[in-house]
């Protein structure tokens, strides 16, 4: 019963203790070795200020030191910009209303820019001796598995996105893929470092696509009626970190429902 209720009371004051201090990827690691609770972590993430460092090395860091799926996901929905060298600047001129910083967007219903939300995303690389069992994939070959059907954004045609890249960043880097729905995930195939000059089957689900520069480091893309509905994501350049079995990054993604 003591135990019970000093739970309760750690669960209570945890995001409390951290509400003056902003979390980073060290202290979650240093709540998971702790020994505390997923709920308790996620709670304390989504209750205090954090900087976190979101991209693919950050988060092969986190699943390396043994944060699981559950509060990685908790780190990306709550993650801001791994780098001051990746933010948007707070008083960049041109900007739409609603983008303030790098990521991508999509157009709501009543018209309005709102963030698309990023997902995990696990990855797996083709290799020789697999490429018999897998339609032809061979090393180089990037097969991408999200969990659940659905995104958690959703849209009807036209879709229109605005991609707010990093510095330095070029929006050819990005990759606009088809995802296929399973019983319980949604997959792709493409090819590690773009597909540029790639034919087969690494392509399958890389969609070709148009931008229009809008804004300094902005982007528009739209995606027509023509395109079919279905689940889609866009692929920020160097989300799979590492090609080797395990790695994993974030994912852009969006259910178009008509």
């Amino acid at each position: 019963m003591r135990k019970y209720i000093l739970a309760v009371a750690l669960l209570a004051i945890c995001p409390l203790l951290f509400a003056q201090q902003a979390l980073n990827n060290d202290s979650v690691i240093k709540l998971v070795k702790a020994g505390l609770s997923e709920d308790l972590i996620v709670s304390t993430i989504n209750g205090s200020a954090g900087t976190y460092d979101t991209s693919a090395e950050g988060l092969i860091a986190l699943k390396q030191a043994g944060v699981s799926d559950k509060v990685v996901t908790a780190i990306v929905l709550k993650g801001t910009a791994p780098s001051a060298a990746q933010a948007a600047p707070a008083t960049a001129s041109g900007l739409p209303a609603g983008i303030d910083e790098v990521g991508v967007y999509y157009k709501d219903k009543t018209g309005a820019w709102a963030p698309l939300l990023p997902e995990i995303v696990n990855f797996k690389s083709g290799g020789v001796m697999k490429s018999f069992m897998t339609n032809g994939i061979v090393k180089g070959d990037l097969n991408g598995h999200i969990s659940g059907v659905h995104a958690k954004n959703s849209g009807t045609f036209p879709v229109v996105f605005a991609v707010y890249v990093p510095e330095g960043t070029a929006i050819t880097e990005y990759q606009l893929l088809r995802l296929r729905p399973n019983s319980d995930s949604r997959e792709f195939r493409s090819v590690t470092g773009g597909v540029m000059h790639v034919s087969g089957g690494a392509t399958r689900d890389s969609l070709e696509f148009h931008s229009d520069k809008i804004a300094p480091r902005l982007y528009q893309i739209t995606l027509q009626a023509s395109t079919g509905k279905g689940e889609y994501g866009l692929l920020p350049p160097g989300a799979t970190g590492s090609s080797n079995l395990g790695s994993s990054g974030k994912i852009y993604s969006i259910s178009v429902t008509e």
